[in-house]
């Protein structure tokens, strides 16, 4: 693909309509992790004491999808998965009721993790008059408040890295839509024009190969950028045009996490075990346990169909077999990537690796939840229930993987926080309230759903709204 550029006049102005929609957004919800994906929410004071039989104000129930609430004024809506279909549903924030849903049956479902993922994994992004819904076998799809549909922009059924499937949410910043596509194949970043759906730029990311962290906006030395990261680079773009401003090379080699603003800093942290090469089996190993006809490559058909989803990510060079190539690409790839978290200043341009990189930091680091940055601080979360704080202008550590004592296990959900507190919820169910700041961490509250927990909860007002397996829950007043 040939990146396309589009000069728009509606976005002369789009740093300071976007810093003042920002503003706006405070007393909402209006998209993954609320305002540019802070996980913040200004004013809020939700409560402490939160679980099924504490605080509760309403619980509906309603299929299963890892996509979170979205809420804006009197209304939430979220995306789901009730097989065939899928939906973009709008709930009364006072009550719970239902109040539409609209279905999409897609020709083709996208291969997902049938434990983690869903086709319904992408959160709606609001900016108070329309709603703005991904589906990774659908494409894009905007609806007004009450449910007419404004326009769809279909798109191919994404090709999943892996056996994932799809995981980033769309954004709004001003009047633009911005999407990662990142995918098997194809990979790309574009951004339409909200009010109309059209092509405004799309960019397209050939070294990308799979990720799954939404964009974030950085206002940064002036420009207005779009932050991505995937396959061992996190690159800034110009948010006018698509043009790739910069790269920092050696990130993680699988990205599932989102970038934060911290202050005039931009922070991204992630893990994964896409850095060592223990994750694949040696070329040799792997030859001979699938090849079946005794010649130098591999075919899907020689590989069990229970296994050709999660092989499917190791054909580098995506030629739809494997061969050693692959193997020597990935190794390439690993050698370049890191599992760390670092802190990214302002200005530069081409590769800032050095002349823009803070400080780096490689202990206790995310696989899913991005990271917080709340009162002055930097908060991330790992499997195992392991919480650490740094401080974000030297990266130095005000405590470093303190345990969650009864919420171990994974994390899926991001941390949020409000009124002085970080809400935190693990795949297993159990969300735990710990007090922020300190020498480590003080947990204040902790429940237990008993099911699990992948979505990242929202905060608006007085509430918190959780989703869990089978159910979308309010607590507060």
């Amino acid at each position: 693909m040939k990146t396309r550029r589009f000069r728009f006049a509606s976005l002369l102005a789009v740093g300071c309509a976007s810093l003042s929609a920002q503003d706006a957004a405070s007393a909402h919800w209006p998209q993954f992790r609320g305002a540019n994906g802070s996980g913040l929410a200004a004013g809020a004071k939700p409560p402490t004491k939160i679980g099924p039989a504490e605080g509760v104000v309403w619980s509906v129930e309603m299929p299963w999808s890892p996509s979170s609430p979205c809420v804006w004024g009197e209304r939430i809506f979220v995306t789901t998965f009730a097989e065939p279909n899928l939906e973009v549903r709008c709930y009364e924030r006072a009550t719970g009721t239902l109040r539409w849903t609209r279905v999409f049956t897609p020709e083709h479902v996208e291969e997902f993790h049938r434990s983690d993922g869903s086709p319904a994994a992408s959160t709606p992004a609001t900016d108070g008059q329309r709603v703005v819904s991904y589906f990774g076998s659908f494409g894009v799809v905007v609806h007004d408040f009450e449910g007419k549909e404004l326009w769809r922009r279909p798109l191919p059924a994404a090709e999943s890295y892996g056996q994932y499937g799809s995981g980033a949410s769309p954004i709004i910043v001003g009047r633009t839509v911005v999407l990662n596509r990142d995918q098997y194949r194809y990979s790309s970043l574009l951004a339409l024009d909200l009010a109309s759906g059209a092509l405004l730029w799309e960019t397209p990311r050939p070294e990308a190969g799979g990720s799954f962290g939404s964009p974030a906006y950085w206002r940064n030395n002036g420009v207005d950028e779009i932050v991505l990261g995937a396959s061992a680079r996190l690159k800034g773009y110009d948010l006018r045009t698509g043009v790739e401003r910069w790269v920092v090379e050696g990130i993680t080699g699988l990205v599932c996490t989102t970038p934060v603003i911290a202050g005039d800093r931009l922070i991204f942290g992630g893990w994964s075990n896409a850095v060592a090469d223990s994750a694949v089996p040696p070329w040799d190993q792997f030859l001979k346990t699938y090849n079946k006809n005794g010649d130098d490559e591999v075919t899907p058909d020689e590989i069990p169909i229970e296994r050709r989803d999660y092989w499917r990510g190791v054909d580098a060079n995506r030629d739809g077999k494997y061969m050693k190539e692959d193997w020597e690409i990935r190794k390439a790839r690993n050698a370049r990537a890191a599992n760390l978290l670092i802190a990214v200043t302002p200005g530069g341009t081409g590769d800032i690796s050095d002349s823009q990189v803070a400080w780096k930091y490689r202990q206790g680091l995310p696989y899913v939840p991005s990271p917080l940055f709340y009162d002055g601080r930097i908060y991330f979360v790992r499997d195992g229930g392991l919480i650490s704080s740094l401080d974000p202008q030297t990266g130095e550590p005000h405590y470093t993987q303190e345990r969650l004592t009864g919420a171990l296990g994974g994390y899926y959900a991001s941390p949020v926080a409000a009124d002085g507190r970080i809400y935190l919820a693990s795949l297993l169910g159990k969300l735990t309230v710990v007090k922020a700041g300190g020498d480590k961490p003080e947990i204040l509250h902790q429940a237990d759903f008993g099911e699990r927990i992948l979505a990242t909860p929202a905060l608006v007002g007085e509430r918190l709204y959780l989703r869990t397996t089978t159910k979308l829950w309010a607590f507060g007043r």
